[in-house]
């Protein structure tokens, strides 16, 4: 019967041992998807995490270009520059209302106007409003809104107004009812 030398088995656990740990930081090593996957009804999809430069200015603590997440609210471009400084009229300001890339957040102090905005009148957002909120366009009930999402979850963003006329229940009789509501993509 063969004798089992006993440094034969501490060098093989030893060598599994390495094995098992090189294996393990591999593993490890590989990190995080690029973007966080989601599912709704079933569905999964990946979100996308972008940013935006917004432009704040009046009663904050360091006024100028903040880079905040495209899903950010006026509330998180003021935290992002510094906050609002002792005296600001926030109730001025929808803290809640989203932001676009470009956009500029004026923080008032008490008797100066307050603004959100990037030159263009902010109308409805093909591109980020719910069905729900695309209910507001003239002409555009629980229906067509619903049409409307699906078509820009199947197709990506609205480049331009007139790809709504791809949406059914959508000619140029209704567009032209809901262009001046719409906010240019």
């Amino acid at each position: 019967m063969p004798t089992t030398n006993p440094r034969v088995g501490a060098i093989a656990v030893a060598l599994a041992i390495v094995v098992a740990v090189g294996a393990g930081a591999w593993y490890g090593s590989r990190g995080e998807p690029a973007a966080p996957v989601e599912a709704v009804g079933g569905v999964a999809y990946t979100t996308l995490t972008e940013t935006i430069v917004v432009h704040v200015s009046g009663a904050v603590e360091s006024p100028g270009l903040v880079t905040v997440l495209s899903t950010a609210r006026v509330a998180d471009v003021i935290a992002a520059a510094g906050g609002a400084k002792s005296g600001a009229d926030l109730g001025g300001l929808n803290l809640a209302s989203t932001v676009r890339d470009g956009d500029q957040v004026v923080v008032p102090v008490p008797g100066e106007a307050s603004a959100v905005g990037g030159g263009t009148s902010r109308g409805i957002d093909l591109n980020r409003s719910s069905a729900a909120e695309l209910e507001e366009l003239p002409g555009v009930g629980p229906v067509l809104a619903s049409r409307i999402v699906e078509f820009r979850e199947a197709n990506g963003p609205f480049s331009e107004i007139e790809d709504l006329l791809d949406v059914g229940g959508i000619g140029e009789a209704k567009l032209a009812a809901m262009r001046d509501a719409i906010e240019t993509p």
